[in-house]
C-alpha cells in the first residue's frame, strides 16, 4: 500500500510539473513607514525597494506567489503633518528584509498561451515575516540595540499586469503591510530592561507600503486550464 501511495504522489508531481507555468523576474521602487515616527502619508515613498518575485500559476484566475524584498524603512517627525511630531522631531531608519507568500487573484481571465495581449487588475494577499533592526530612542536620539527581530504581518496589494513582450509581463502595484508588531519604529524597545523608553500609542501596530513595478519572465509547459 505504501508504495502505491509513493507511486501515486510521483505521478501527480510530474503531471502537475507539466502542466503549469511559471513566473520568474524582479520587484524595484520605494518603501514608506506608517506608525509613531514620521508621516502617516499613506503613499509616499521614500527610500528605495528591491526584491525578487516568483509566482506559480495555477488557473486562468489565481496563483501562488513568492518573494523576498530588501528596503530600508525610514520615518522622519519634520515631514509629518502633526505639530506635535514636528516639534518632538524624532526620526529612525531601519533596514530591513521581507519575505512573503501568498495568493495573487486576478480580476479577469489571464490566459498566457492565448497569444493576444491581455492585461488585468489584480488582488494579492497572504502572509509576510520581516527581519528589522532593534532600536530606541535615547534623549531623543535613536539607539541600536543590536538584536533584530522577525515581524510577521498581512500583506494588502493592488495591481495591474500585462504581457507588453512576448514571455514578459509588466506590473504595476502598491502594497501595504500590516505587521503584528509595534517594534519597527522603536516606539517598543525589543530589551524588557529598556521598556521605560516606549512611546507613542500602544494600540496601534506599525504599517509600511511598498510602491512599484514588477518584470517577470513565463516560462513551463502550457498549463492545463488552456485545454479545450
Amino acid at each position: 500500500m505504501r508504495h502505491l501511495i509513493i507511486l501515486a504522489l510521483s505521478i501527480l508531481t510530474i503531471n502537475l510539473s507539466h502542466s503549469q507555468i511559471n513566473e520568474i523576474g524582479v520587484f524595484a521602487g520605494g518603501s514608506n513607514f506608517i506608525g509613531d515616527v514620521g508621516a502617516t502619508d499613506y503613499i509616499s515613498p521614500n527610500q528605495l525597494a528591491i526584491g525578487g518575485i516568483y509566482k506559480w500559476n495555477r488557473s486562468r484566475r489565481h496563483s501562488y506567489r513568492a518573494s523576498l524584498i530588501f528596503s530600508e524603512l525610514e520615518g522622519i517627525d519634520v515631514n509629518s503633518d502633526d505639530p506635535r511630531r514636528i516639534q518632538r522631531g524624532y526620526e529612525f531608519s531601519s533596514k530591513i528584509i521581507e519575505a512573503s507568500l501568498g495568493i495573487e487573484f486576478t480580476f479577469m481571465d489571464f490566459n498566457l498561451h492565448s497569444g493576444e495581449k491581455i492585461g488585468t487588475p489584480y488582488l494579492y494577499s497572504g502572509v509576510s515575516a520581516t527581519n528589522h533592526d532593534n532600536h530606541y530612542f535615547l534623549n531623543g536620539t535613536q539607539t541600536q540595540e543590536n538584536t533584530s527581530s522577525w515581524a510577521y504581518g498581512i500583506p494588502m496589494a493592488i495591481g495591474y499586469k500585462s504581457n507588453f513582450l512576448g514571455n514578459f509581463i509588466f506590473g504595476i502595484e502598491i502594497g501595504a503591510r500590516y505587521t503584528f508588531s509595534d517594534e519597527l519604529d522603536g516606539s517598543i524597545p525589543n530589551d524588557q530592561s529598556k521598556q521605560q523608553f516606549r512611546f507613542g500609542n500602544i494600540n496601534n501596530n506599525d504599517w509600511y507600503v511598498f510602491s512599484g513595478i514588477t518584470l517577470t519572465y513565463t516560462f513551463g509547459e502550457n498549463p492545463c486550464y488552456c485545454v479545450d
